[in-house]
């Protein structure tokens, strides 16, 4: 649909509708172009008139916290919808119990289990992304999953029809689950296990220092890049590449961390191609070598 009848279509959601909105500064990349139409959901029934109103007759991106997505420089030809603040609460709905918007930041999260003295949730404090993306790619680290804490998913379609999911009931894998792709995550439920303030926080201390000794922090990076070709090999993606790659390779200002080899770094002003061409040339690379075809764990929006 061309910009003036999406003007017209939504304007009824001035102040919360822009367009031609440049993306580069909302993920931890800093690259990528502009989006045709940008959206900021205050609260459901704002997000559901919105949704029905588009009819589904725009592509649709969903924006968490930026953490691991590689944006085009090229005009995104659709809409990006950001959650806005009332899918920022957390509440405790019994004692083990926590309810958490979509927008939430896991290490948030993580440390309102820990307040609660609730423990399970030592890990989030490790992922830097949002429930809505977590629960999207049951994201995970140091041995635990989204999935190991799931009770239920709160989720609307794009014609604006609300769902209720069971953990029960989704199928996750590593990194996936069998989700409609086309699910706009409004909140979850999860479980915790009680326990002692102290206890919940030595274990938070450590996983943060054990990611701070072999991640990359304070950089323009977005997490991993690939996914551990589980299926394929015993060996991590990051030894796949460490064997293949020459680590020093570079397109622009896309470079390959020094501290995690599986992590990627615009250390400059590196551009969409320029990261693109570092993904290829290093996936390209591991396959020649080992024979194994990568899968990247970043989302690449063109």
């Amino acid at each position: 649909m061309k910009t003036d009848q999406l003007k017209k279509l939504l304007s009824n959601f001035d102040g919360n509708i822009f367009f031609d909105y440049d993306l580069k500064k909302k993920n931890w990349f800093n690259i990528g172009g502009k989006s045709k139409v940008f959206f900021k959901a205050d609260h459901l029934n704002q997000l559901i008139n919105f949704l029905k109103i588009l009819n589904n007759q725009e592509r649709i991106f969903i924006l968490g916290a930026g953490s691991n997505i590689l944006i085009t420089d090229n005009l995104f030809d659709g809409v990006v919808i950001k959650m806005g603040k009332n899918f920022s609460q957390i509440t405790l709905h019994s004692d083990d119990i926590i309810i958490a918007g979509s927008a939430v930041l896991d290490k948030s999260l993580s440390n309102f289990a820990l307040e609660n003295h609730l423990s399970g949730f030592e890990f989030l404090s490790c992922i830097p992304g949002t429930i809505g993306g977590g629960i999207s790619m049951n994201a995970g680290c140091f041995g635990k999953e989204f999935k190991d804490i799931l009770i239920s998913v709160q989720a609307i379609d794009k014609l604006g029809r609300v769902i209720s999911i069971p953990a029960k009931e989704i199928k996750f894998d590593y990194r996936k689950n069998n989700i409609p792709e086309d699910y706009i995550f409004l909140s979850a439920s999860f479980k915790g296990i009680k326990s002692e303030k102290n206890k919940i926080e030595t274990v938070t201390n450590e996983l943060k220092l054990k990611k701070e000794k072999n991640q990359p922090t304070r950089v323009k990076t977005s997490g991993s890049t690939f996914k551990n070709p589980i299926s394929q090999s015993s060996k991590k993606v990051w030894q796949l590449i460490q064997e293949s790659v020459p680590l020093n390779q570079s397109f622009g200002d896309a470079c390959i961390s020094k501290k995690h080899c599986n992590f990627f770094v615009n250390k400059g002003e590196a551009k969409f191609q320029d990261m693109k061409k570092l993904i290829d040339f290093v996936s390209e690379k591991v396959l020649k070598k080992t024979g194994i075809s990568l899968e990247t764990e970043i989302k690449i929006l063109e």
